[in-house]
This record gives structure tokens, C-alpha cells and sequence, in this order.
């Protein structure tokens, strides 16, 4: 019989065995159907609803977020129905992981567009853009990750090292200025690319004189997709922590991803309440990092275990910044 081994079940014949009947074709077309939907979803995103261009809206965002939250909970409820309880847990602290991680992301946007005085009527679609481009990225790299892993077990011992590096470095590092000019790879685009001195609506790219220019929002978009794969590198190795299923890690990244832009406008106007959460996306890192060196020695944590320990950390860290507030200087 083909499909997985998920127990045993008691019948009029006895104790017989229940498998998970989804086979290799199965699995393709719930690949090809998955990406049919995200492709869907982000033609309706900006096809009809952010046709036009304008400033999002708290309520606007808050509402995104919530389909967002919901369409991913659907689908982890179809996972859990259809591939079993495990992989539906796995499916659901990979997408809090990933979601949690994301939030250092709203950072790094919030800094950019200020820095760029990026219009809010063209936020929108800098990030719609990035997006598109970062879940070309981490497919790339999750498939990359997924084949090193299968083919080299130690290699899941360098991602725990390298996570615990990256959480320690995260809770040490001071808040500091950023210098997008500064940047090698912008410097490296200025050189070869003509920049527009300002705006030119919400457009990256003009011909003026006669020349094919870049605009300041383009070269936005490029630090985005940079400040992306950055991240990646941390949340990708991290999710491989919970589960080795290249599409539970997908879908998880995907899922987190897509509510990306919405949980930007909805937090980049209070982040600065919360400034113990740097601290306790740090102290994540390295508890999934631990995790991934405890895999295969007798203090394996569970999924279950690691779900409870990172909504603990998070939560804790929220409550700390609204209890001890940032002092403001006078």
C-alpha cells in the first residue's frame, strides 16, 4: 500500500494499520496547488484590492492580518486532518516561528522607508514587490537546505551552532544608525545604474532624455530584498529545527511571509513599545538552535515542548517592554 504509517486502529478484524493514503502524485499536485493559490492571492492583492495606490490604513492592516492568520490556521487544519497530528503541529510552530522572525523585518522596513522618505502612498507596493521576490528566495533556498540536510545529517548540527551564534549577536548588538549608502551591493547598482535625484511617482524605472533611469524606490526594493535573504539565513535554519518536510517548511515561510506587508502597517507606528523583543527574538534563535544540537541525544525536545518555550519567550518579552517602558529622554 502506498503512503505513510501514521498507527494502529482497532476494527472488527482486530488491530489494524492506518496509513496516510497521500502518495507521490498527490504530493505534486498539492505542490502545484498550493503555488496556484499564493499566485492567485497575490494577483487579487494587487490586481483589485491595492489596485490603485494609497496609504493603508491601521484598520486596513488589522483586517489583512486577521485573513492572513485565519487562511494560514485553514490550512493547518487541513494538514492536520489530511497528513496527521504531528505534521500539523510541525506546520504550526514552524509558521510561529517563522511569523515571530518576520517581526524583525518590520524593523529593518520601518528604517528604509524613513530613511528614503518613502511616500506611505507607495509603501504598499515596495513591499508587495519584495515579498514576490522573497518567496522566490527562501523556495530556493528552503530546496537548497532541504537536499544538504537529506544528504549530510551533520550539517544540522552547524545550522544549531549558527543559530545560537545569531541569537547571542542579536541580544548583544545595540540599536544602531543605518547607512543604506553604505551598503556594497547599492553602490555596486549606482555604479552601473543611473539614478533619478527623487521620486517618480510609484514607478522603478523612467526614460528621461532619452536614458532608461532607476528611481529611489527601486533602489528601496533592492535593500529590501537584501534585508530579506539576510533574515533567511536565520529563519530558514530555524524551521529546520522543527521538521525536515520541504513543504511544511514552505508553506510555513509562505504563509508567514504573505502577512508580512499587512503586519507591517500594523506594527511600524508602535514598535518602539516594544523594545524587549529584539531581546526575546534572540533568545528564540538560540532555543531553536539548542534544540537542533539535542535532536539526536536522549534531551530531544518535542515540538510540542519547543512551541510552548517560544510563545513563552515572546509573550514574556511583549509584557516586559508594556511593564518597564523605554525611557524617553527630555
Amino acid at each position: 500500500m502506498d503512503g505513510e504509517w501514521r498507527g494502529m486502529a482497532v476494527g472488527p478484524g482486530g488491530a489494524v494499520p492506518i496509513y496516510n493514503t497521500i502518495t507521490m502524485t498527490d504530493q505534486t499536485w498539492i505542490w502545484v496547488g498550493f503555488n496556484a493559490f499564493v499566485l492567485l492571492m497575490l494577483g487579487l492583492d494587487l490586481g483589485v484590492f491595492h489596485r490603485k495606490a494609497h496609504v493603508v490604513s491601521f484598520r486596513e492592516s488589522m483586517s489583512w492580518t486577521a485573513v492572513w492568520i485565519g487562511l494560514a490556521m485553514a490550512f493547518n487544519a487541513w494538514i492536520w486532518h489530511e497528513m496527521g497530528p504531528e505534521k500539523g503541529l510541525e506546520f504550526f510552530t514552524g509558521y510561529v516561528i517563522e511569523k515571530s522572525l518576520s517581526v524583525d523585518n518590520v524593523f529593518v522596513f520601518a528604517l528604509l522607508f524613513t530613511y528614503f522618505r518613502v511616500p506611505q502612498l507607495y509603501q504598499h507596493k515596495v513591499l508587495f514587490w519584495g515579498v514576490l521576490g522573497a518567496l522566490v528566495m527562501r523556495a530556493v533556498m528552503i530546496v537548497l537546505g532541504a537536499a544538504l540536510v537529506a544528504h549530510f545529517a551533520w550539517i544540522l548540527y552547524l545550522f544549531g551552532a549558527f543559530l545560537i551564534f545569531t541569537g547571542i549577536k542579536m541580544i548583544a548588538k545595540q540599536e544602531g544608525e543605518i547607512h543604506p549608502e553604505h551598503n556594497p551591493v547599492v553602490r555596486w547598482f549606482k555604479r552601473f545604474v543611473e539614478v533619478t535625484p527623487d521620486f517618480r511617482g510609484d514607478r522603478f524605472w523612467v526614460r528621461e532624455h532619452g536614458r532608461l533611469m532607476a528611481t529611489p524606490l527601486l533602489v528601496v526594493l533592492l535593500l529590501v530584498e537584501i534585508s530579506d535573504l539576510i533574515f533567511a539565513v536565520d529563519s530558514i535554519p530555524a524551521i529546520f529545527a522543527v521538521t525536515k518536510d520541504p513543504f511544511i517548511v514552505y508553506s510555513s515561510n509562505v504563509f508567514a511571509i504573505m502577512g508580512l506587508r499587512s503586519l507591517y502597517f500594523a506594527l511600524a507606528g508602535v514598535m518602539d513599545k516594544f523594545h524587549y523583543l529584539k531581546i526575546g527574538l534572540g533568545l528564540v534563535l538560540s532555543f531553536v538552535g539548542v534544540k537542533m544540537l539535542l535532536a539526536h541525544t536522549p534531551w530531544k525536545i518535542d515540538t510540542l515542548y519547543s512551541l510552548g518555550g517560544i510563545v513563552g519567550i515572546l509573550g514574556l518579552s511583549v509584557v516586559a517592554s508594556l511593564v518597564w517602558p523605554r525611557k524617553v529622554a527630555v
